[in-house]
């Protein structure tokens, strides 16, 4: 009996620990979950054998994600059919419906604002066809009557973002041609930052009068390291925003000291601001750039290769107080049992699912030790004691790696609670 009161004891302030990190999110951006949902894809647990789970509620559960991500574009019906291909599909209506599914699950909610019709990043930042003007008051109008439109309808319908995002990957600007320019200031290709401001400014004041306890979130991206503080030291105090955000592809952005060495400037030229990764993924199987390779970035092409990434990345993320968000890109990307109707046209190759079994992979439960909980997916609980592991890979039950259980207590290995008498 007393071991029983033992483990609930242990398991209990397990429980507590983790509310008490509330203050950080974890999830990715699953923008497209209704779609693979509507082409039938079938997601299953760790386990396998054709189960079905709710993805929602197993990232929950399983994962120990508390947000997710979901992008918009104004009229994804004018983006060419090859970008509709990969994925440019959220408008308004489908936002609503999918935000609302989050709030209900008891997710944080961060929405992602294209200000285009297609995809938006360092190389495009196409203005929407109905807002037809190179005038940059006009433009600022349309970015501000828009965004309020957008937020007033996500509330109405109990679909009420905690993080929004005023622009997507916006280092160089938005509303190409006219908000064009570079991180440090200069006008680019007849663009202005003097516009660029404008527009910013216009959908950062629509969110603060409709959610004014919403974190403003500005992300960049990391094709080139420098550009990030520069951007950030070039905004200064020309905009109200709470949140420093980027994307962190490794394939595309580097090694981990890239990314260390962003952080360590941003955390001390901007001591006020917190800090999240908004997008980042690694490969399991097929790269998916080709700026570095598999032997430079030291991780492999292969499951495990890919939860060492997210474990690293995890442990480099833990030693920078200021990161408090931690954001995959399209881990639902799946096409199982959709073969005769897929979703997209291509896999992306970092999900965090083996396409042809529907099973998540190991990267996912790796993300829930940046909150300091324990990457077990724990789906069932044994007490056959160590004899029964499944996995070489063993952790204790605040999250740290262990190299076999050296005392009786309860472990994590295989994605299972263990317990060693």
């Amino acid at each position: 009996m007393r071991g029983i009161k033992a483990k609930t004891l242990i398991l209990a302030l397990f429980a507590l620990c983790i509310s008490a990190k509330a203050q950080k999110y974890v999830g990715g951006d699953i923008s497209l979950l209704p779609t693979y949902e509507e082409h039938g894809v079938r997601y299953l647990g760790r386990q396998g054998n054709n189960n079905q789970v709710q993805p929602l509620q197993y990232w929950a559960d399983s994962a120990k994600w508390n947000a997710l991500r979901v992008r918009i574009f104004v009229d994804p019906s004018k983006a060419s059919e090859s970008d509709k291909g990969e994925g440019v599909l959220q408008d308004l209506d489908y936002v609503t419906k999918l935000g609302k599914r989050i709030k209900d699950a008891g997710y944080a909610f961060m929405l992602d604002f294209h200000y285009s019709d297609t995809w938006t990043d360092p190389g495009k930042h196409s203005t929407p066809a109905s807002w037809n003007s190179d005038n940059p008051t006009v433009l600022a109008d349309s970015v501000y009557n828009y965004t309020r439109r957008v937020l007033n309808h996500l509330i109405a319908n109990g679909a009420k973002p905690d993080f929004i995002q005023p622009g997507n990957e916006i280092t160089y600007g938005m509303l190409w041609p006219t908000g064009h320019c570079y991180p440090s200031g200069a006008g680019y290709g007849g663009g202005t930052w003097a516009n660029f401001i404008k527009y910013l400014k216009a959908g950062v004041k629509a969110c603060r009068e409709v959610c004014p306890d919403a974190k403003i979130v500005l992300q960049t991206e990391m094709s080139r390291a420098n550009n990030v503080p520069t951007f950030y030291n070039t905004i200064g105090s020309q905009v109200d925003y709470d949140i420093i955000g980027f994307s962190y592809y490794p394939d595309w952005h580097g090694p981990l000291k890239n990314l260390r060495s962003v952080l360590n400037k941003l955390e001390t030229q901007h001591a006020d601001k917190d800090i999240m990764v908004v997008e980042t993924g690694y490969e399991a199987q097929w790269q998916i750039g080709n700026t570095y390779s598999p032997s430079q970035l030291g991780w492999e092409l292969s499951e495990e290769g890919q939860r060492q990434f997210a474990a690293d990345l995890v442990d480099e993320l833990n030693k920078h107080p200021k990161v408090t968000g931690l954001f995959w890109w399209m881990p639902e990307d799946n096409e199982f049992w959709a073969d005769k109707d897929p979703a997209l046209k291509a896999w992306w190759n970092a999900s965090l699912y083996t396409q042809n079994t529907g099973k998540p992979l190991a990267a996912m439960f790796e993300m829930q030790r940046f909150l300091n909980s324990t990457p077990s997916a724990v789906e069932k609980v044994t007490t056959e004691g160590a004899k029964s592991q499944t996995s070489n890979i063993w952790y204790n039950l605040q999250g740290q790696r262990v190299s076999s259980p050296k005392a009786k207590g309860v472990y994590i290995n295989g994605g299972r609670k263990i317990v060693v008498k």
